[in-house]
């Protein structure tokens, strides 16, 4: 029988509201409820997290590597355990490993290495992100033109038989290189389909949400801006309800203006979520790294290749929250939300991923006061934190 928890002495934030003098009673890897202190009854391990705040697990839905590794150096079930294990000491849970695009080879590998992944039950292991190789040249950002290419039916149909051994599998594409029938079959198969690194209209982007495509991949990166006669990919993200997009919150890859007026403008019931896009560098100290054969260099917050591209981020999600909270001015709780129960959402996981709820995962991260990480559990196993 496995050890019920009650996790005390925080004000408890549960997706929607604040429960002061709380616990939150967890077991066999879930929720079980949110009750009095008084209530917490016997036979229960209570834990006393000595104030601050317990909030739901970050879910992070673009993620390139951690702990020194990149996916596309090496795509196996070995590095998709370190950049998971890499992730939690932010406060991500669950998050999904990205290749950026690559061979062939190397994406079947990354899409076998998912699937191992799946089987095992990695902690904070929630599915993979194809970001690329069917996108837009004219928006490659720092994609290698020469592996940009259209979708073929092989790897539609490759997509369609991983996404049914792995809880999500969310694909970047551009309408460029794949036609909207392609984005109705993956849709309906369960892919999860975002629009990115695409030079389309508001027009065509629009009739794309039409046919299954339900985000923007970080939005306003790498896509057509928002213009006075044409919105764009960027706009149409923003003003169409369908849309939930990305938001790289480091202040670098959009301005902060940029970012409260697309807050302000976004129309439901999607939402603009934060993903780090992170590299190799989360959790440690280097200085550069690889990418298809390309140095990318750690510099002032940033990572560029050498001609100045923007190469992914430096950033993890609890600066993230912690960006658009103190710069950006959201409220904290839509800030935790962000960074939690939108990205879970957008995936098809709001049912079990980013609020407290019973029967939810139990996935928490114990914050001080000063928004720093103390403490995370993924499935009620800690983590992190002592």
């Amino acid at each position: 029988m496995s050890t019920r928890l009650a996790l005390t002495g925080a004000r408890i934030f549960d997706g929607g509201h604040w429960h002061d003098g709380a616990a939150l009673v967890v077991a066999d890897g879930l929720v079980e409820a949110i009750v009095a202190r008084a209530d917490i009854g016997g036979g229960v391990q209570a834990v006393d997290l000595g104030g601050g705040m317990l909030v739901p697990g970050f879910v992070d839905l673009q993620v390139n590597g951690g702990g020194g590794v990149m996916l596309n150096d090496h795509p196996d079930l070995d590095s998709i355990r370190t950049i998971c294990a890499a992730h939690a000491p932010f406060g991500t849970t669950a998050l999904l490993p990205t290749l950026i695009t690559d061979t062939p080879e190397i994406t079947r590998a990354a899409i076998a290495a998912g699937e191992q992944a799946a089987a095992a039950k990695v902690p904070g292991f929630l599915g993979l992100h194809l970001e690329g190789p069917h996108l837009s040249l004219a928006r490659k950002g720092a994609h290698d033109p020469k592996l940009i290419r259209p979708m073929t039916d092989a790897d539609q149909a490759a997509l369609i038989a991983a996404r049914k051994k792995m809880p999500v599998l969310l694909t970047t594409i551009a309408p460029e290189s794949v036609d909207a029938a392609r984005v109705e079959a993956l849709a309906k198969a369960g892919v999860v389909v975002s629009l990115g690194h695409s030079d389309t209209s508001y027009e065509v982007a629009t009739g794309y949400a039409g046919a299954g495509a339900s985000m923007a991949t970080h939005l306003f990166n790498a896509m057509s801006q928002l213009g006075n006669r044409e919105p764009g990919l960027a706009g149409a993200a923003i003003d169409g309800g369908a849309f939930s997009a990305g938001l790289i919150a480091d202040g670098i890859h959009v301005h902060p203006a940029t970012m409260g007026a697309a807050l302000r403008a976004k129309k439901g019931p999607g939402h603009v979520f934060l993903v780090t896009d992170a590299m190799a560098t989360i959790g440690t100290d280097m200085a550069s790294f690889a990418l298809n054969g390309r140095t990318i260099y750690r510099k002032d917050g940033s990572l560029r290749l050498a001609d100045g591209t923007l190469a992914g981020a430096d950033l993890d999600m609890i600066s993230a929250v912690r960006f658009i909270h103190r710069v950006i001015g959201v409220e904290l709780e839509e800030a935790l939300r962000m960074a939690s129960a939108y990205p879970a959402e957008a995936v098809g996981q709001g049912q079990r991923l980013g609020r407290f709820a019973k029967g939810m995962a139990a996935d928490m991260v114990s914050l001080s006061d000063n928004l720093d990480v103390r403490g995370v559990w993924i499935g009620a196993r800690q983590v992190f934190g002592g």
